[in-house]
């Protein structure tokens, strides 16, 4: 009996961030300094983002003013509390949207639901979304619920640990883990490098997982936990008084590079490069660079990882389970190996090994057209 993730559903707002749209508006801001103005369209050219999504409709021009920008065009600073009363108004939607999409793709009723697992970092309230997905999708009140707050981006994978005991101690269980995140409530002008980073790479969005015993699916066969201690403050995630305030260092892409290899070590019974899909969370272009070339892993292998992170950008704790979605769908061959991946403040690796059961499919190789896309996306071409 193993743990398996039988589906997985994702929402994002209505609102699309055009990358270069947003870049202006982010370049035009009068408060920039020399250091801004040339750092904020280097930025965001360099991301390999296209597209994000974002609950704050006024990040959009063609919509209207609000707290974050005026009719003038001017980004605004709201206080914390401003951004949290937004979270707590705009956050229930998404959590409740990518659960019920998990559970239509599994075929598992919402009364068939024993755990409730969510996942946030960009926000704080109570009674919490947990409720919300309660109250909105018909769960049992009886359903355990178990919340991870504040761990960034690597926060999906405790979230499985978590499941997988459950299913572990009870093979009936059926769990329900859901990861959303309104990072842009924390956007903000700013000369400083690592907010400038920040505001051109993350974007809002949730994505949840259905997890039994048994069935086809992803079945997690493994996990590992690496910590790095020199990039404790190369990556770090603190509240202030304008907002949640992100340290993400040009170090972190070398720091990744040089742990990865061992960081995912555990999980391997071979070369990585023999893993065939690899579902890397898109921290950022470097940070996918930095592993590809460590691992010396092919544009094949990290394409969902590639094709995330120009769609949706960085969605902090959601993203990985948007990648091994993006995988599944593309097709992975019944019985090959996953390894899943992601960073958080810490510097934390997090992994994990899963595996395609019973996907039907016999063949994984994508046409020449899609891994020329992403090789010209990703500069690699």
């Amino acid at each position: 009996m193993s743990a398996t993730i039988r589906a997985i559903g994702t929402a994002v707002p209505e609102t699309t961030l055009d990358q270069v749209a947003v870049r202006e508006l982010f370049a035009a801001q009068p408060g920039l300094g020399r250091l801004g103005r040339r750092l904020v369209p280097a930025a965001f050219d360099a991301s390999a983002v296209a597209h994000r999504h974002t609950v704050l409709r006024e990040l959009d021009l063609a919509g209207r003013p609000g707290r974050f920008r005026d009719a003038d065009g001017t980004l605004q600073s709201p206080s914390t509390g401003t951004r949290n009363d937004r979270y707590r108004e705009l956050a229930p939607a998404l959590f409740v949207a990518s659960a019920r999409d998990a559970l239509h793709r599994s075929g598992i009723g919402p009364a068939d639901v024993t755990h409730l697992v969510t996942v946030s970092c960009t926000g704080f309230t109570q009674p919490g979304p947990d409720l919300a997905i309660v109250e909105g999708l018909g769960l049992r009140r009886t359903v355990f619920r178990q919340h991870i707050g504040f761990m960034g981006c690597c926060a999906a994978f405790p979230a499985l640990r978590i499941a997988d005991a459950f299913v572990a101690a009870d093979p009936s269980a059926v769990v329900l883990v859901v990861c959303a995140e309104l990072c842009t409530l924390h956007v903000r002008t700013s000369d400083d490098p690592d907010q400038i980073v920040a505001n051109s790479v993350f974007g809002d969005g949730a994505a949840a997982a259905v997890v039994t015993a048994d069935g086809p699916g992803l079945r997690l066969d493994a996990f590992a936990t690496t910590v790095v201690p020199e990039g404790a403050s190369e990556m770090a995630w603190n509240i202030g008084d304008e907002g949640f305030e992100m340290v993400l260092s040009t170090a972190v892409p070398k720091l990744v590079g040089a742990t990865v290899a061992e960081a995912v070590a555990p999980l391997l019974d071979g070369p990585a490069a023999d893993v065939p899909v690899w579902a890397v969370h898109p921290g950022g272009r470097a940070i996918l660079d930095r592993t590809q070339d460590a691992l010396g892993l092919s544009d094949n292998a990290m394409a969902s990882s590639r094709a995330v992170l120009r769609e949706h950008g960085n969605m902090s704790s959601a993203t990985v389970l948007f990648v091994l979605r993006d995988a599944f769908d593309a097709g992975i061959t019944d019985g090959a190996s996953v390894i899943a991946l992601a960073f958080g403040p810490g510097l934390t690796v997090e992994s994990a090994r899963l595996t395609a059961v019973g996907t039907g499919v016999t063949d994984t190789t994508r046409t020449t057209d899609a891994v020329d896309a992403v090789a010209l996306a990703t500069g690699r071409a």
